[in-house]
Parts: structure tokens; sequence; C-alpha cells
């Protein structure tokens, strides 16, 4: 997968998974990270399909409708992924934190969904529910940060609310900021993800 990798500070600190939104790449969210923990280490991903030219981390049928096959194998690819960055740059493995905006977060949500000890922690930013009707792995000990919009128009609040309570249905520790702003990602909301990483890492 096209990546960019950042080492961190030290090798305590967690490495931040990078997951941009459609039409993104690798390079979007790396002042989101700055913000969140200048100190952490960085592997940023580009999604390997194409919808229009743009990048994605997988394919849709149509707006908000997921090809939940092909969301499946990309979220292994990028699972596989994780596990081979690990080896080539040396990060704790144990200690990855996902930090993904829309697209990206919805192959974050779905890592959770499908892999135990996959992630140690995730920001989600205005995710979707990946999938319905799986049974989902043993997530206790995993802390999730969800921004939401109240009026966000392609991630429903309800979306957002089933995404917590599934979730918590598996022992994960959710929080959710809600906001004003649609789908677009604002300030305070990096901000509420910011104080919530520092309170749990």
């Amino acid at each position: 997968m096209k990546h960019l990798f950042k080492e961190g500070v030290s090798p305590s600190k967690p490495t931040f998974l990078l997951l941009h939104g459609t039409g993104g790449n690798e390079q979007d969210l790396l002042p989101l990270a700055q913000m969140i923990d200048p100190e952490a280490a960085v592997l940023s991903v580009r999604g390997n399909i194409l919808e229009n030219g743009m990048p994605r981390f997988f394919r849709r049928l149509a707006e908000g409708v997921f090809d939940e096959q092909n969301l499946e194998e990309e979220t292994k690819h990028l699972a596989d992924f994780i596990d081979e960055a690990a080896a080539q740059y040396g990060f704790d493995r144990s200690n990855v934190i996902a930090i993904g905006y829309s697209n990206g977060a919805n192959i974050a949500g779905s890592l959770l969904f499908r892999y135990q000890n996959v992630l140690k922690g995730a920001i989600l930013h205005h995710p979707m529910v990946p999938v319905r009707g799986l049974s989902l792995p043993d997530l206790k000990q995993v802390p999730v940060f969800i921004g939401a919009g109240e009026n966000d128009p392609i991630c429903p609040a309800e979306e957002s609310k089933e995404l917590k309570e599934l979730l918590e249905s598996a022992g994960a520790e959710v929080e959710i900021d809600w906001g004003q702003n649609g789908h677009s990602l604002t300030q305070s909301e990096i901000e509420a993800a910011r104080h919530w990483y520092m309170k749990k890492f």
C-alpha cells in the first residue's frame, strides 16, 4: 500500500495509523496527527481503490452503501499491511491507534469489527457502521472516540449511536463528541479528540 512512515520521539509512543477520507491521500491527516500528539510515530496509508480517480479504502455501490465483499478483502489487506509495516519499520505492533476520517474511519471500524488486538484504540471522525450482522471480537480495553455531526447528511446521528452501541456491546469504551457542522472535520472536534487521547493514553 502506498504510505509514509514517520518515527516517533521514543519507542514507547504509539503509532498513529492515518486513514484519509474519499479523494484524500497519505498527506491529508498529517496535521491532525501533529495536533493530537506530535511525538507519536505515524503510518499514513493511501487507499487502494479509485472511484472516479479519487482514492478510497474500499468500493461502494452508492452513497452510504458499501460493497461488503470488497470491504472485507481490503480490511484484511490493511491488517496484513500493518503487520508488514511493523516488521519493516520496527514499531510496536501492539501500540497502534487508528485515526480515520469518513471513508478512512469506516475501514478503521471494519478492522475493529473483524480482528481482535488489531488496534489499541481508535479516533473515528464521522464513521458509519461498517457492516451489520457480524459477531464482534472481544474489544475490552479498546477505547474509541467518535466525532459525529448531529446534522451530518452523509452519516446520520442514528448511525453514530448504533456504532457506539455495537462497539460497547463488544466491550469497547466509546465516547461520542457531537458537533453541528455536518460532515466537516472541525477544529473543535480535533480538540475534543486530543483531550480524549490525553486522558486515555
